[in-house]
């Protein structure tokens, strides 16, 4: 065997090995802490911006919360939150609270792929909001395959989107809410 097909065979092996032996928890906890440290403070502040201050006023959703995320219907209602239809009350109480328990639930691992889909879901969301609603400019959209990487909506969004699509297909791993729970319910 000459040195080359040595080489190969290391290469192949070495690669094999570490797949057996980090496969099963290092990629999930991986997405999962790249969310925490690069999106969860930043969704939870987001957050913190549409509910009262204080424990109490977590469970009052603020004014604010309906022209950041329901701006038209605001408009339509002449500024008066109470004319909002209802379909607009649900969807703003649904997202601010949404955009506090989601991306905990993808930090901890629990109820992973369905949390990151709707993260995912959220983003997206978001994303037209800020488009159509808040129109920013194509600056702030900025373009794929371009030579700029720091647009803040296409080039952004989609690696926020990377760890979630992760998550989605191949779950938290073995160090999560979801993996203890697996390991629990199988052994009954």
């Amino acid at each position: 065997m000459n040195l080359t097909h040595r080489l190969c065979g290391l290469y192949s092996g070495t690669a094999k090995a570490l797949e057996r032996g980090l496969a099963f928890w290092l990629p999930g906890l991986l997405a999962r802490f790249v969310f925490a440290a690069t999106l969860w403070l930043y969704f939870l502040n987001s957050a913190l911006t549409k509910v009262g201050p204080g424990l109490a006023g977590f469970f009052m959703v603020r004014d604010s919360a309906y022209y950041q995320i329901a701006l038209p219907a605001v408009e339509a209602a002449s500024g008066d939150i109470s004319q909002v239809p209802f379909f607009w009350h649900l969807v703003v109480y649904l997202g601010t609270y949404a955009e506090f328990l989601l991306p905990l639930m993808v930090v901890l691992g629990v109820l992973t792929r369905l949390a990151a889909l709707g993260m995912a879901i959220f983003i997206a969301v978001q994303t037209v909001v800020d488009i159509t609603v808040h129109q920013v400019g194509p600056e702030t959209i900025g373009a794929l395959f371009d030579r700029f990487p720091d647009a803040v909506i296409l080039d952004q969004r989609l690696l926020w989107l990377f760890p979630l699509a992760y998550l989605v297909i191949h779950g938290p791993g073995l160090i999560s809410v979801d993996g203890l729970a697996g390991r629990i319910l199988c052994r009954r």
